[in-house]
This record gives C-alpha cells, structure tokens and sequence, in this order.
C-alpha cells in the first residue's frame, strides 16, 4: 500500500494498519494532523508510545490497555466508538455489496446488515436523539472523504465519472433494463467510471452491464436471462437479491463501478453490481456528490420524480458553471422527456445563451448518448 503524504501542517488520513505502518518507515515522529478511522492499533502500543501525539486525532479506534488515557494526556483527541449504533461511525472504506448483504445466502435479508441499519432508522426518536445524529453524520462525512479518495485515484487513473440516472421501475427482462445495461457495458469498455444512484431497477442495470465489461458479450445475454426470473424486489428483497448472487457466483472478479444509495430510501434495496458502495443517510449530500462527481457527464434515462429532480439540479449546476466546468447532460427517450414528462422545453429554455446551451442534449438511443459523451 503507498504511504499516505505527510505534509507539513496538513492533514492525513489514516484508515489501516499499512497505512500507519507506511508512515512510521518513513520516519514520522509527530502524529500532529493525523486522523485515525477506525484502526484497530492494540498491536502498535510501542509505536504510539514513541510518537508525539498532540494534534492527532482518533475516531473509533480500539487500543491495548491504557494506551487510549496516554494519548490523551499528550494532547490527543480521541472520538470513541458510540454504543448501540449498528454501523461504523468512522468508516475508513467505501461498502461492499459482500458486506451490506452478508448472509444473505442462508437468511432473509430482513436479518442482513444493510436491512438492519434500515431498521435502526426507523425507531421512534432515532430523528431528535443526539448519539444518532452526531452518527448518521460523522458516517456520511466519512464516507464523502473516502469517495473523494477513490474518485481522485480514478481521476489519476484516466477514468473520468459518468454518471447513469433512472428509475427504479425498470424490471429485469424488460427492454429498458436491458437497454440500461448495454449502456452501462458501453461506457465501462470506453474507460468511463460508471457511477449510478446505486439502486434497483436501471440503476442496478448500469451497474451489471459495467460490471460484466470485463467479459464477452454473451456473458451479459446469460445474466439477464438469469435476472428475469426474479423481475423485481417486490414481493421479496430476498429473492431479488439471491438471483443476482447467482450471476455474480457466474462471473467473478468483474469491472469496478459505483454505486451511491441512501438509506433515506431503504425500502429500495443497493444492488448488488456495484462493486464500491458510498451508501450515505442524507439523501440530499448523496444527490449532491453523485451530481458535482460526474464529470464525464450525466446520461438520464426514463424515470419518474426522482430522475427529474436530479435532471434539474444538475441543470442548475451547469447554469452557474464555468465554461470549461460544464458537464453534458444526455436524455434518453424523446417521447418520454418531450412528450410523457415534458421536461426538455424548460431544460432547453434555461440553457439559452449559457455556456451549458451547447451540452444539454436528447437522444433516442443509448448508443447516441454514449457517442455524445466521448471516446
């Protein structure tokens, strides 16, 4: 694992052992401005007693007996581990579909962890109480800054961010799922880092389709074919999810995309081919980073309230732009923004004589909106 930076008077991020390892064989001897997430340090001991420890921060670490009062004492400011809480607070790592749905092949996924945070959600007070709060929170800037370091490394990487909007409604074995995941398979063979709302329906779809990029195109046919027999996640999560285990057991080690979801829509399930979850619990700084994250444009299938909603406030983003900041905006489906959902007349009007004119465009065909987002 590279060595995080330690710049003079700047802060670094430490979420792992290797991390701190990397720091220490570089000669550190100050922790001033470092943040710990969630490190497990019982076995470093020696080493934080050797270091200067003011200025460093910790956020759910667990340590050996003792160490957590000398590192307070030394000036160290350190965050524990709420209780009754039944999720990482300090989250160091993006999710995984593996970890929001472990046990989901022997239990209902009622029980699986993703449902139970869902749940938690839920309870009467969860909204005035402070520890949740503070939780829910702290969580969701974590896992901002670990998305802004992944997006970063794809930036670095070559690999701009399009970003895929539509509704949940689609269902496995329609044609407009189908449609979804060729585009998503498009955009992940041209290089682009598909990032999608995280969900079901097209999402799920732009998520399977860049995830089986890594294989021939008859992968793709067998696992829509396998989906189909389970359309939708309704009547049961279970089901819905326990079909797409089976094409991922199929064709492992699949291409990376992103997948953003809130819990503030739990009763809508993350799928599960997004192989990096930042899943938050305020819907409106999930809008806001999937929005401003994807600069290689937004392509918007078919939906309904939702992708409207997402339609117009990337709009007003592109509105305000800088010229060379303005992002292309791609509509899928002339008849159902013309004419169904009529948004295209007033996204038209707001963008004359504005540098975003030239960027906003609709299409009948995912192959059209692929070609207007570049090679």
């Amino acid at each position: 694992m590279k060595a995080p930076r330690a710049p003079r008077n700047r802060t670094v991020d430490v979420d792992g052992l290797d991390g701190f390892d990397a720091l220490l064989a570089r000669g550190a001897t100050s922790m001033h401005g470092w943040h710990f997430q969630s490190v497990d340090l019982r076995l470093r001991s020696v080493e934080l007693a050797g270091m200067r420890a003011s200025g460093a921060i910790f956020m759910g670490c667990r340590f050996a007996e003792g160490i957590e009062e000398a590192l307070r004492a030394r000036g160290a400011l350190i965050f524990p581990t709420l209780p009754n809480i039944p999720f990482s607070t300090y989250r160091g790592r993006l999710y995984t579909a593996a970890e929001l749905y472990a046990g989901i092949a022997g239990t209902e996924y009622e029980a699986v962890p993703d449902a139970q945070i869902y749940q938690w959600t839920l309870q009467d007070g969860h909204g005035r109480a402070l520890d949740a709060t503070l939780a829910t929170a702290m969580h969701d800037h974590a896992i901002s800054a670990v998305l802004d370091g992944f997006l970063d490394d794809c930036a670095s990487a070559g690999k701009p961010v399009a970003g895929v909007m539509g509704g949940h409604a689609a269902a496995r074995g329609s044609a407009g799922y189908a449609q979804a995941a060729q585009l998503g398979r498009t955009l992940a063979a041209r290089g682009f880092m598909v990032a999608t709302g995280g969900g079901p329906g097209a999402m799920e779809a732009a998520n399977l389709g860049a995830y089986l990029s890594a294989y021939d195109a008859g992968a793709l046919r067998s696992a829509l074919r396998t989906l189909a027999a389970v359309p939708g996640f309704r009547p049961s999560i279970t089901a819905w999810a326990r079909a797409a285990g089976r094409v991922l057991d199929d064709f492992p080690g699949g291409a990376d995309s992103l997948g953003i979801p809130t819990w503030f829509y739990g009763h809508e399930p993350p799928n599960l081919f997004a192989t990096r979850i930042a899943k938050y619990f305020a819907n409106s700084i999930r809008e806001a980073m999937l929005l401003a994250r994807s600069g290689g444009g937004i392509i918007f299938l078919p939906g309904a309230a939702g992708t409207v909603q997402e339609i117009f406030q990337d709009a007003c983003e592109n509105y305000y732009a800088a010229e060379e900041a303005v992002a292309p905006m791609v509509l899928v489906g002339r008849r159902h923004w013309e004419e169904e959902l009529p948004v295209r007349a007033l996204l038209s009007a707001l963008a004359n004589g504005r540098a975003m004119a030239e960027k906003v465009h609709v299409v009948d065909t995912v192959d059209e909106a692929c070609e207007l987002l570049g090679p």
